[in-house]
């Protein structure tokens, strides 16, 4: 299996639901982690190759829609 790891920035305003939301889901083989800089967080997706691309590009939605 292939894996590969996206990156998201979310501005600080959106980064604790983004946060809450993956702590509370089961996110199977998707692995994820935060850093956190000065005006939002970087979520770092790493799994399989098309999990973490949809994962990304979801993300990305959802922070142009709201």
């Amino acid at each position: 299996m292939i894996e590969a790891t996206y990156v998201s920035f979310v501005p600080k305003k959106k980064s604790d639901k983004l946060r809450q939301t993956l702590t509370a889901e089961d996110t199977g083989p998707l692995r994820w982690h935060e850093r956190r800089t000065f005006s939002g967080s970087e979520f770092y997706f790493t799994g399989p190759a098309e999990l973490a691309r949809k994962t990304h590009d979801y993300v990305a939605k959802w922070l142009v829609a709201g």
